[in-house]
């Protein structure tokens, strides 16, 4: 019940983001290899925003 009106950092929503991408690449890789790749390609970006934000 505190954490009702907390806010998400940067790192937890880019986490977030990331899992969900990685969602979709996974979901997309049995049908649309194309749009798997594109989607993979979005979770490196933000995989590499996360590590440049946690150093």
């Amino acid at each position: 019940m505190f954490g009702l009106f907390k806010k998400k950092t940067e790192a937890e929503k880019l986490q977030e983001q990331y899992k969900k991408l990685m969602a979709d690449y996974h979901r997309l890789s049995n049908t649309d290899r194309t749009a798997s790749d594109a989607a993979y390609a979005k979770a490196d970006e933000v995989a590499k925003k996360l590590d440049a934000l946690n150093k």
